[in-house]
Formats: C-alpha cells, sequence, structure tokens
C-alpha cells in the first residue's frame, strides 16, 4: 500500500468518463502503445498514450467508455503529447481499463 492521503489530496484528482473516439497505433513509443483520442464531453478532446496492446484491438476500444485523470500536466511520449491519464487496473504487463457499467454523459466526474 502506498502512504496514506488526506481527502483534501484525493479531491485534486479529476477523474472523469470519456469516449474514445480514434485509436491508433504508436510504433515510436518504447514498449508497444495505442495512441487514443478521447471525448469528454463539455471538457473536449484529449489525447492520450495507453499501453493496452495485449488486451484490446483497436476495434474494442473505438467507442468504449473509460476513466481518465485530465489534471495532469501534458508529457512528451516520444513524438507524442499525452494530454490525460487513462486508468486501469495492473495485473502483471496487463492493463485492464476501468470502465462505467453503463453509458454516461462524456465528461461525468469519478467520485
Amino acid at each position: 500500500m502506498k502512504d496514506t492521503i488526506t481527502f483534501e489530496d484525493f479531491t485534486k484528482v479529476d477523474l472523469r468518463v470519456g469516449t474514445i473516439i480514434e485509436v491508433n497505433d504508436f510504433p515510436k513509443a518504447r514498449n508497444p502503445a495505442y495512441q487514443l483520442t478521447i471525448d469528454f464531453g463539455d471538457l473536449g478532446i484529449r489525447k492520450s498514450s495507453a499501453q493496452i496492446t495485449t488486451l484490446y484491438t483497436k476495434e474494442e476500444l473505438l467507442n468504449r467508455q473509460i476513466v481518465a485523470t485530465v489534471n495532469f500536466p501534458k508529457k512528451q511520449i516520444a513524438n507524442f503529447m499525452s494530454e490525460c491519464l487513462v486508468m486501469g487496473a495492473v495485473e502483471g504487463k496487463d492493463v485492464i481499463l476501468l470502465s462505467p457499467e453503463q453509458k454516461v454523459k462524456n465528461g461525468s466526474t469519478v467520485a
């Protein structure tokens, strides 16, 4: 377990639901990854790099709702600027995406 944080620390993390609207291969990434374009509704469109190629095809990801942290600073990964962090459960080297059980409005807050 990691260090204990306060509730105030937790409230600083902005987790939102978005829909993946574009998926591309990312051959320049150090580890196999996709480049995702995600629609967060009123928050706009954001891009992310995700190392999820072992469990998901591009076709499976398209139009899928996911959970992402949207208030991290942008991070350059190879020649790509990642604007959010897609959330998932990690099992070994696999990442299982976190998704709402039912379809919700893009940009919905995760609490």
